[in-house]
């Protein structure tokens, strides 16, 4: 396998050190030491592989560490810290990253024979070894960087092959699960959503467990199983670094972006924020725009 790194290696080493995108759809990489407000974000559903370095994810209470022999596969929506670490030498953190799209996960999955149903109570997301079969699906797809004209045709094809090989190694079951209507993380992915889209309105936990056709309890359980956070502190979580980008791009001061975000106390949302990120709002901003990292609103998906 060093072989098959050491190429990929050298093909992803024009990324800079945010999402940089390779011009085939859904594959993007990144390199060096990454500002640490592009690390705290809400995480969108990939398959991230390590190059050279480390990296760890940490999601409520759980935290994963994976290296170049090993791959990363979140299959929900997760507010997460990262932290990336160069090489024993010293050689800057590098990465790949495939988005996932259930319905192309789905259309693979109807080719394929029906598998046993999928597992409950279990993360969106984890670590497992890679292997020489997805390395060398990984390598057919960054090969096209530098034959653009064969994208079209031949992209569509290696991404089916790289999520084949996922589906047939030990995380398999968390990609058929979110092409598969009525599993517990399909439905718990219904709720994430909306939480989502409507992080700044009023939470009821009856609702959303009535979007996911499961009981309260049920959905409970499902819910901290997936994401390892209530759905209390899944909104939270979003609220906050919704509200760090804010601050950083300069939209407004602490309290109207309290309010913005669905505080009902700026008192609460300061220190609820220093409690998440070790300073209070004001002083989080200032510090980070001192590094300067600061620039537009920041994009919580496709983080890698």
């Amino acid at each position: 396998m060093d072989t098959q790194l050491q190429e990929l290696r050298k093909l992803a080493s024009r990324a800079e050190n945010r999402r940089t995108e390779t011009g085939i759809p859904r594959v993007a990489m990144v390199q060096g030491e990454i500002p640490e407000h592009r690390l705290a974000a809400v995480y969108d559903p990939m398959v991230n592989l390590i190059l050279t370095g480390s990296k760890t994810m940490t999601v409520g209470d759980r935290t994963f560490r994976y290296d170049p022999a090993t791959y990363f596969v979140m299959s929900v929506d997760l507010p997460a810290v990262g932290s990336v670490y160069p090489s024993d030498d010293g050689d800057p953190y590098l990465a790949i990253s495939l988005t996932l799209e259930p319905v192309i996960v789905a259309n693979l999955l109807a080719d394929l024979p029906k598998p046993a149903g999928g597992e409950l109570y279990s993360p969106g997301f984890s670590v497992a070894p890679v292997t020489p079969e997805l390395l060398d699906a990984w390598l057919r797809m960054l090969r096209l960087m530098e034959r653009p004209n064969e994208v079209p045709a031949l992209a569509p094809a290696y991404e089916r092959e790289i999520l084949f090989r996922v589906l047939q190694g030990p995380l398999g079951w968390m990609l058929r699960d979110i092409a598969t209507p009525d599993t517990a993380l399909s439905r718990i992915g219904i709720a994430i959503q909306w939480i989502r889209q409507n992080f700044a309105k009023p939470l009821r936990v009856e609702t959303l467990a009535e979007m996911a056709a499961l009981s309260v309890s049920a959905f409970h359980r499902h819910f901290k199983a997936v994401t390892a956070l209530s759905p209390l502190q899944y909104q939270k979580h979003v609220r906050l670094l919704h509200a760090r980008s804010l601050l950083i791009a300069g939209e407004g001061n602490a309290t109207s972006i309290a309010f913005g975000v669905g505080y009902e106390s700026p008192t609460q949302f300061s220190r609820e924020y220093a409690r998440q990120f070790g300073l209070p709002p004001s002083r989080d901003a200032a510090r980070l725009r001192e590094r300067n990292i600061a620039g537009p609103i920041i994009d919580f998906h496709h983080l890698d």
